[in-house]
């Protein structure tokens, strides 16, 4: 493999670790309501798996709030039941048509859990990068001792994918202190 491929494969791979690290933010409640929170949970509608975003259309009227309006409100029980068994300890309201949540004010101390959790996603992120620098490393080392790459190239290409490291690590660092920031405030 030379060494364009090599880094377009170790980019790309950093690129899916931090957008996965976004997702996984996304999804963690915060103080404000948000669509993020609940648009990518599964509900068995139609005897599949769905998103709930699939499904129905979701937004914040209020700052604390969420409405759901199911497309099909054959489905709305459903939902209710899979908001209940998610671990966002949210109770569902209805009336038939739609599903109201109302987010209550985060404790000091759950924001710190969440705070927590928050570095830990970055942490293991982190370290998905560095394992994919690894095998960006050994996919040079293997292109060295297979003669497609000389020296010089091997080493220019094993500082291109450490500047991918330290970007891509940067990148994970913003979105947890993001995060970490919306979580603090009241």
């Amino acid at each position: 493999m030379d060494a364009d491929e090599i880094l377009f494969q170790t980019e790309e791979r950093m690129e899916g670790a931090v957008n996965h690290l976004g997702t996984e933010l996304r999804g963690l409640r915060s103080g404000r309501a948000s669509p993020a929170l609940v648009d990518q949970m599964k509900v068995s509608a139609y005897d599949t798996l769905t998103p709930l975003g699939q499904l129905a259309q979701i937004g914040c009227p209020e700052p604390r709030q969420i409405l759901i309006k199911p497309f099909d409100p054959s489905i709305l029980k459903e939902i209710e039941k899979t908001i209940q068994a998610s671990d966002l300890g949210l109770n569902p309201s209805s009336d038939g048509k739609v599903i109201r949540l109302t987010l209550p004010p985060l404790s000091e101390e759950r924001r710190k859990q969440l705070a927590k959790i928050v570095k830990d996603h970055g942490e293991e992120t982190n370290i998905s990068i560095r394992n994919i620098r690894r095998d960006g490393n050994k996919q040079v080392d293997a292109s060295l001792a297979d003669k497609i790459l000389t020296e010089d190239q091997a080493t220019k290409t094993k500082e291109e994918i450490q500047d991918l490291t330290k970007k891509y690590e940067g990148k994970a660092k913003e979105f947890v202190e993001r995060k970490t920031k919306d979580l603090m405030e009241v």
